[in-house]
């Protein structure tokens, strides 16, 4: 949750709402698609900004609510933002699963399943190698060699890209450029960092 680095402003007005609830705006943090709307009081405010997980107050059930307390499908709270009155928040989150109670992505019934999002999946199945560590892994294999063995394999599969650049089959070339993307999260678990870290890096470089 990265609330430190984008302070809440102090003017958030419950007090606008009659009944104290403001409406929560749900965004995927990766995609950008808007999850779901809920309502928060101060009690659910507070609840989420500290664990970090969305918890909204329940206008049905007149009680605080934690989205995917039955399902699991919790959203975990990246960024929070509030509107220039004070009355609206954006909560930036990383969803578990679909989000709407039918089962589909969002609310809105928007599929939320851009490619890119599943290099997140794969970075937590290998992630799930290194610390569940299995014989029959070849991603714990990897592990098991060391960083410099991992780093050597990423050399190797770029040099392989870079033979299969200078052809034309672009089949061969899509092959090697997905060996070597992978070897790559691999090497990037073995530091304990992310593609988020990474893109870090690229978005301050654009910005200056």
């Amino acid at each position: 949750m990265t609330t430190n680095d984008h302070p809440i402003p102090m003017t958030i007005h419950f007090d606008k709402s009659p009944d104290g609830l403001l409406p929560a705006v749900i965004q995927d943090d990766q995609t950008g698609k808007v999850l779901m709307l809920g309502y928060m009081n101060q009690e659910a405010f507070e609840k989420t900004q500290a664990e970090g997980i969305v918890t909204f107050f329940s206008r049905s059930k007149q009680r605080l609510w934690t989205k995917g307390e039955t399902s699991s499908n919790f959203l975990h709270v990246k960024q929070i933002l509030v509107d220039c009155d004070g009355d609206t928040l954006l909560i930036k989150a990383s969803p578990d699963g679909p989000t709407c109670h039918t089962g589909a992505d969002t609310c809105f019934e928007e599929v939320n399943q851009g490619r890119g999002q599943f290099l997140n999946y794969l970075q937590g199945i290998i992630h799930d190698r290194k610390v569940n560590p299995s014989d029959r892994s070849y991603t714990t294999s990897l592990f098991n060699k060391g960083v410099n063995k991992i780093a050597q394999k990423v050399g190797e599969e770029a040099v392989e890209l870079v033979i299969e650049a200078k052809d034309s089959n672009d089949d061969l070339f899509k092959g090697e450029a997905a060996d070597l993307l992978f070897h790559y999260l691999v090497l990037l678990e073995q530091r304990n960092l992310s593609l988020d870290d990474i893109i870090a890096v690229l978005q301050k470089r654009h910005a200056n």
